[in-house]
């Protein structure tokens, strides 16, 4: 049995480093920190090959005195907390006293400060917990802290980081979010010698917000500022319409400091909840100020997550102060009526060819249900062209009754029931909330629409056919000659000799809940999910092509990204191109689409562009052999018709003899099934009609 010994120091530390100091970025968070907590207005940090080689941050804040500086790098050594009483209400970002110990253990550490009341700085090197130099030198009020050749002593740590890249987009969301949780502070990013981000640091958090995220994102957020059982939260919070697919871009702040809350969370998504599409999540910068006694910081390595004595007034402040920020956001709805006016005869004495005057408008406080529908039905009605439709011959859709992303005024809806609910449900998977939304208008080649920003332009000399939208039905084959097997895919059952020949094989019996397609082959039932059907079908055209065709916007199509979606998506644009997607840089974290994938009219371009630079950026995608296959899957997902749909008796009739004459099609492209089987027997059993 092996005998318990106590470790050296010099191991004991390497262990301890490790729960501190786990990538350059998690030093760029500590030393961020600790100079937030000296009192800076001013942070400087740069970095060289993802901080590896080098990384060093630098403040102005009030400095450390010549002889703190070789206290400040023992472990458990901090000025922020004396005694236990401390512990109950935490009001700096760092107080534990072990950051630059464990960082010194792992890395060559060069400190330089001054505080205001000496004359000469403090320049002192510590090498892997070594203290090689302490002597004086010039330099102005303040701490730079420079970090050389991180993890040179422990190769087994350095194998385990990253590229370059993702090291320094790291480090630098760590800056983004640093700036935006004390706007008062200016933040200045350097990444090999090239500036990345400066934000004026004039304590206005929407200034802070243009600087990281851009102009985009900013235009889309509302303020919000709510006070409920002592909780004060306050920031922006996104409008209705600038959802995005995925949560990203959601940032709470805890009195100053960044963490992930489930709770804040979950009460953020539940308020748009009837105003925000399905699969859509909502964006956010908030910072929730609460008594300190309320609140343990002390729970995690990286104090990322905190603990809440009572979560219930969070969750309540975050609800009712993000669903009165959407109401006040609301735009005023406006209704037209008709002024009668008594008829004016002309002097003919007969009352034709009177004016009527104009309309007048009525301005309401709040938007009214019949208002939005009205308004909403009027936008999705198409233009009515002059002549005969080119696509006249092809088959129609009825168009699908408008929907709302209204938000109700008048719902009071106590935040009480949502927060047992939350409870109820284990703390399970959040979910995005939201009414369906209106259907793309154009999508997939299903959808005239009317004309709309980042609508695909149409070549006039180029006309789309059914097969094009991914809806036609397979070519019909030639009748078999006589002794030769007929096609297993295409034949049907046997026809008794009184029945016409050409019944089809399959035929399309309806529909249900505008979202199933029912259909009838041989003596079977089959239920088809049409967007999974519509999904797959449309994955198969684009797998089939060696590159995928494209066609040119009518206006580009301008994408506000993140600073880690940009960095993940610029070195992919040639797969980009070859699925179909035109996509070139535009500066400051956005890029410009300016053509998509045939298959992909109208709808939501800037959204598959998130969706896609998102799953770059969270490195799910670095592992997968074939990213151009995972495009595919989302640019089919997008073009699909979507349930709830209204669909032609043809486009049904389409999609059901595409599936059920395709032995090779049963799933779509995310794995779901596509349809299931009702035996005739099986229907007979259920009746009593067979055993």
């Amino acid at each position: 049995m092996p005998k318990i010994h106590v470790l050296d120091k010099h191991t004991a530390e390497l262990i301890a480093a490790g729960e501190v100091v786990e990538r350059p970025s998690s030093v760029v968070k500590e030393l961020m920190e600790n100079a937030i907590d000296a009192g800076a207005s001013a942070i400087t940090v740069e970095i060289e090959n993802g901080g590896v080689k080098s990384l060093s941050v630098t403040d102005n804040g009030c400095g450390i005195a010549r002889e703190d500086v070789p206290v400040a790098f023992l472990r458990h050594a901090t000025s922020k907390v004396r005694t236990e009483n401390d512990l109950e209400a935490i009001g700096t970002l760092g107080f534990r006293g072990e950051a630059l110990a464990s960082i010194s253990a792992v890395a060559k550490v060069e400190l330089l400060t001054r505080t205001a009341e000496e004359v000469a700085g403090t320049r002192y090197v510590i090498e892997g917990g070594q203290e090689i130099l302490c002597e004086d030198a010039g330099r102005p009020q303040g701490t730079t802290i420079i970090v050389r050749d991180l993890f040179y002593n422990v190769p087994a740590r350095m194998k385990f980081l990253k590229k370059d890249v993702s090291e320094s987009n790291s480090v630098a969301g760590v800056a983004d979010r640093v700036a935006l949780s004390h706007p008062e502070v200016s933040v200045r990013f350097l990444r090999d010698g090239k500036e990345e981000l400066l934000t004026p640091g004039d304590g206005k958090l929407l200034s802070c917000i243009y600087t990281v995220f851009g102009r985009d994102f900013a235009k889309g957020m509302t303020p919000l500022d709510y006070t409920l059982n002592g909780v004060h939260v306050h920031g922006y919070v996104c409008k209705p319409t600038c959802g995005r697919a995925n949560r990203t871009m959601q940032h709470f702040f805890v009195n100053g400091r960044y963490v992930k809350t489930r709770t804040a969370m979950a009460a953020l998504e539940e308020a748009y909840k009837g105003a925000m599409m399905v699969g859509k999540f909502p964006s956010c910068v908030l910072h929730i100020d609460l008594p300190l006694e309320t609140v343990d910081v002390n729970v995690h390595p990286a104090k990322i997550e905190v603990r809440f004595i009572n979560e219930r007034p969070l969750f309540d402040a975050v609800y009712h102060g993000t669903r009165s920020a959407l109401q006040a956001a609301a735009p005023a709805a406006s209704m037209s009526l008709p002024v009668k006016t008594p008829p004016v005869a002309p002097p003919g004495g007969s009352a034709a060819g009177r004016e009527v005057p104009e309309q007048t408008r009525l301005y309401a406080g709040a938007p009214t249900a019949h208002t939005a529908v009205e308004q909403a039905a009027r936008q999705e009605l198409p233009d009515v062209p002059e002549g005969p439709s080119p696509r006249a011959g092809m088959p129609s859709r009825q168009a699908a009754p408008a929907r709302t992303g209204a938000y109700a005024a008048g719902d009071t809806r106590p935040a009480g029931n949502l927060w047992e609910r939350f409870l109820d449900d284990g703390n399970g998977p959040l979910s995005s909330g939201g009414a369906p939304a209106k259907p793309f208008a154009g999508g997939a080649g299903l959808r005239d629409g009317g004309s709309s920003y980042g609508r695909p332009l149409r070549v006039p000399d180029i006309q789309r056919t059914e097969e094009e939208s991914g809806w036609a039905p397979p070519p019909q084959k030639a009748p078999s000659v006589k002794g030769e097997p007929a096609d297993p895919l295409s034949a049907g059952p046997v026809s008794a000799p009184d029945k016409p020949t050409d019944e089809p094989a399959v035929r399309c019996l309806g529909e249900a809940f505008a979202t199933y397609i029912i259909a009838q082959r041989g003596d079977a039932l089959y239920f088809i999910d049409k967007h999974a059907a519509h999904e797959r079908i449309l994955y198969d055209r684009l797998k089939a092509a060696e590159r995928s065709d494209a066609q040119l916007l009518l206006e580009p199509v301008s994408v506000s990204l993140s600073r880690e979606e940009y960095a993940a998506l610029i070195p992919e644009l040639a797969t980009l191109s070859q699925a179909g997607f035109e996509v070139e840089d535009f500066g400051g974290h956005s890029v410009l689409v300016r053509a998509v994938p045939m298959l992909l009219t109208g709808g939501d371009v800037a959204a598959l562009i998130q969706e896609i630079a998102g799953g770059l950026a969270s490195g799910r995608r670095e592992i997968t052999t074939d990213k151009l296959e995972w495009i595919y899957h989302s640019t089919a997902c997008r073009a699909a018709v979507k349930a709830g749909d209204s669909t032609s008796e043809q486009e049904r009739q389409a999609v059901a003899e595409r599936i059920l004459l395709s032995d090779d099609v049963r799933t779509c492209p995310h794995g779901r099934p596509v349809c299931f089987e009702l035996t005739r027997r099986e229907l007979e059993k259920q009746f009593g009609r067979a055993k």
